[in-house]
């Protein structure tokens, strides 16, 4: 498989590039990522398949070969949300599932894909909160 270092990438925008060891460059987009990896570092080094697409090469599968933790990452990840807070937040998430989702679901259609990316932030937020407790 192909290595190379992470040329960019934007996690707002779920996508970046590569720079392959074997030279060129290789769309990253959010999906290649590994589970639960959601931003990747300029000059991260990683292991992924290309395909090639319409637009180019397109990274998939990747694999992190080095992930060295930044010290604000580290200070971020040590600080937890009240409890209280965090309960709010599961109790708001109830909500929206119980009033948008869940509906929806039921009637045969998935959330359209703007509503699905908020829910799955904040589903993804409330799991970061029970991964700090571990």
């Amino acid at each position: 498989m192909p290595t190379g270092r992470v040329k960019w990438y934007d996690a707002t925008k779920g996508f970046g590039f590569v720079t392959s060891d074997e030279g060129g460059d290789v769309f990253l987009p959010k999906g290649a990522l590994p589970a639960g990896v959601t931003d990747l570092k300029t000059g991260q080094r990683i292991e992924f398949g290309v395909v090639d697409s319409r637009k180019g090469a397109q990274a998939l599968g990747v694999k992190l070969l080095d992930a060295p933790p930044s010290l604000a990452a580290r200070d971020a990840e040590a600080r937890r949300r009240p409890a209280e807070e965090t309960a709010s937040m599961i109790e708001d998430m109830i909500k929206v599932l119980e009033t948008s989702v869940q509906p929806t679901l039921q009637r045969g259609r998935y959330p359209d894909k703007k509503a699905a990316q908020k829910i799955a932030q904040l589903l993804h937020a409330i799991a970061d909160e029970f991964d700090r407790a571990s």
